[in-house]
């Protein structure tokens, strides 16, 4: 039965669940929720503070406010403007050399080295002299030190008495403050991806091209993604194979068919249709029980219904050891004995969906039709593996099969 599938199946991604149920820090509670957890005592105290905007509203996924603590929240909003401040400017440092030149003359006559001849990015790091770093650390000890601690501890995190971009109006003043939370934010995030694309490809706007250990460049990417000339496109051998489809053609970012093993390859397409196929099942083990439970006894020893086994997760607290024993063993007599490889992967000669084993003749004669149907049962299970996943996370949280999020307090 689909209620069975999905129930076996739950047992190997429970512990996983529970764990994220547990470490992962509480969100924001939907609308009606009602708990006496300190994280809504946190919200009510800090949703109403600057940088609580659209669209994820009082975001805090490691729950760094949960404690409620006013004092440790101004602190934390202190810290994360300097930051922004900081990476605002560095992004307009990465940018306006490549927009606007750079200045004439030297940046040290002593050294005879111009600003002209300093590269943009990572790259300066190696060209710019040992005392113009001391000046930059001894000028930014200096901002920190000369500003004091006090704007935190007064209340009013960030404020240093600079009033050049801010407005006698408190409405504007408002909107600009809670402008610069959000593009400061967005400049840590930009210049972060700026640092990983010059320090990988050598670059500071990032010709990947030039960044010759990617392991996608051993793939055969779909042309609307490739950014290397056709020619220029390694091969691996095992393009054009069931699996290898837009939109990302051969898709293996972690280099698994760098060494052009077939054997190894064939195993593991082997392990990847298994997975998607279990993960199909499951998926559907899901969703068909709550449009339709069998009828009688699951367990009449046990005086269990089918009709009294909730979805989900809560089965395996209700499911009887010996059934949970009959799964394995039937799973083993399948893996074991029963089910023999014909050379291809995930093919053990039972035919379309295996009515062969049911002695119904079901093979695909047609090379074109097989070819499309074996690349859709790759799709559909990589698919349906991220699917169950997502349904083990989600009912885990929320004790719920369909996750009502209102109930992940």
């Amino acid at each position: 039965a689909a209620t069975s599938n999905g129930v076996a199946l739950c047992a190997l991604g429970a512990a996983a669940a529970a764990a994220a149920s547990a470490g992962l820090a509480a969100r924001r509670p939907a609308a009606g929720a009602r708990g006496s957890n300190k994280y809504l005592v946190a919200v009510s105290a800090f949703e109403s503070e600057r940088g609580v905007q659209e669209p994820v509203g009082f975001w805090d996924p490691l729950g760094l406010s949960a404690s409620g603590d006013l004092t440790a929240f101004k602190r934390r909003r202190t810290v994360e403007l300097k930051h922004g401040r900081i990476a605002m400017l560095a992004t307009m440092g990465y940018i306006t050399p490549e927009l606007t030149g750079k200045f004439p003359g030297y940046l040290s006559s002593s050294a005879n080295l111009k600003f002209a001849d300093v590269p943009n990015g990572l790259a300066a790091i190696s060209k710019v002299p040992a005392l113009g770093w001391a000046q930059i650390v001894a000028y930014g000890g200096f901002c920190e030190l000369s500003a004091g601690s006090d704007d935190w501890k007064t209340g009013t995190p960030g404020d240093y008495g600079f009033k050049v971009l801010t407005s006698s109006d408190p409405a504007e003043k408002e909107n600009k403050l809670s402008a610069e939370l959000a593009n400061g934010r967005l400049a840590m995030m930009a210049i972060i991806g700026m640092f990983f694309q010059d320090g990988l490809t050598g670059s500071a706007w990032g010709d990947w091209a030039l960044y010759t250990a990617s392991p996608l460049r051993s793939l055969k990417s779909d042309p609307g993604f490739n950014t290397l000339p056709e020619w220029d496109r390694p091969k691996n051998g095992f393009e054009g194979l069931v699996g290898d489809q837009p939109p990302l053609g051969l898709w293996d970012p972690l280099g698994f068919t760098k060494d052009r093993n077939v054997e190894t390859f064939k195993r593991r397409r082997e392990i990847e249709l298994k997975h998607g196929r279990v993960a199909m099942f499951a998926t559907i083990g899901y969703i068909t029980p709550e449009y339709f439970k069998w009828p009688g006894y699951l367990s009449p020893s046990a005086d269990l219904k089918f009709v009294e086994v909730p979805n989900g997760l809560k089965a395996l607290s209700v499911l009887p050891t010996a059934g949970i024993a009959q799964f394995f063993a039937f799973i083993g007599f399948l893996e074991l004995y029963y089910n023999k490889s014909y050379g291809e992967p995930g093919n053990y000669g039972k035919g379309l969906f295996g009515l062969g084993s049911l002695g119904v003749s079901a093979s695909v004669a047609d090379p074109k039709s097989r070819d499309k149907k074996l690349r859709a049962e790759v799709s559909n299970g990589r698919l349906a593996m991220m699917a169950i996943i997502g349904m083990f996370f989600q009912d885990g949280l929320t004790g719920s099969a369909w996750g009502d999020w209102a109930l992940y307090t």
